[in-house]
């Protein structure tokens, strides 16, 4: 069923939309809300874009009990009908203290652990729109776990709220800024040399 959304975005996305910005901001902060089948959390996301169509994504959440974790993951966006309304998908690390459920086959007994020190793999998906300043998002993001936990596999759905903090259009025209500054800086006046 994802499979089939995903193709159909695509399709959508190449028919409608050429070269675009994926994005209407540049640094957007907010709250994270995440419902996995063990706990429900809330936490603080922020993201930066470090490249056209491309952002850095931090997360950090908590259900305020068991588990407590932090991603910091990297996203390719692409639009979907316009630079408001795009998909994504990404990549990244995660580290945190979880639960972890332990069956021994022998007494059919499952062993709960708390306070675990983990460390995983994360992939992300998900929908973006900005309106009035405010980028929401849905996603889904699987966890495959390295160290830690017992399980090798969660995943969570979370819904997303930043604020838009600089917008794509100033984060644009302060490197432009920058570059014409550095290429200033570089160049020397042809009578200078001779001056001295």
């Amino acid at each position: 069923m994802i499979r089939s959304y995903l193709v159909l975005i695509v399709v959508i996305q190449s028919i409608f939309v050429q070269d675009i910005f994926a994005q209407r901001y540049g640094t957007a902060v907010g709250l994270r809300m995440g419902n996995n089948s063990y706990s429900r959390t809330i936490g603080i996301t922020a993201q930066q874009r470090v490249f056209k169509h491309v952002t850095l994504e931090g997360i950090i959440q908590s259900d305020f009990d068991r588990n407590t974790t932090l991603h910091l993951l990297i996203q390719k966006h692409n639009p979907i009908i316009s630079k408001r309304f795009n998909y994504y998908l990404g990549a990244g690390l995660s580290s945190g203290w979880e639960e972890s459920f332990l069956k021994v086959p022998e007494t059919n007994q499952i062993i709960h652990t708390y306070g675990n020190p983990t460390t995983g793999v994360d992939l992300v998906g998900g929908l973006e729109m900005t309106l009035a300043n405010t980028v929401i998002s849905v996603d889904y993001k699987p966890n495959f776990n390295l160290s830690g936990r017992e399980e090798f596999y969660r995943s969570q759905v979370g819904i997303s709220a930043r604020m838009v903090l600089v917008k794509s259009k100033e984060q644009d025209m302060k490197r432009r800024k920058n570059k014409r500054e550095k290429r200033k800086k570089g160049r020397t006046p042809i009578f200078q040399n001779f001056r001295k």
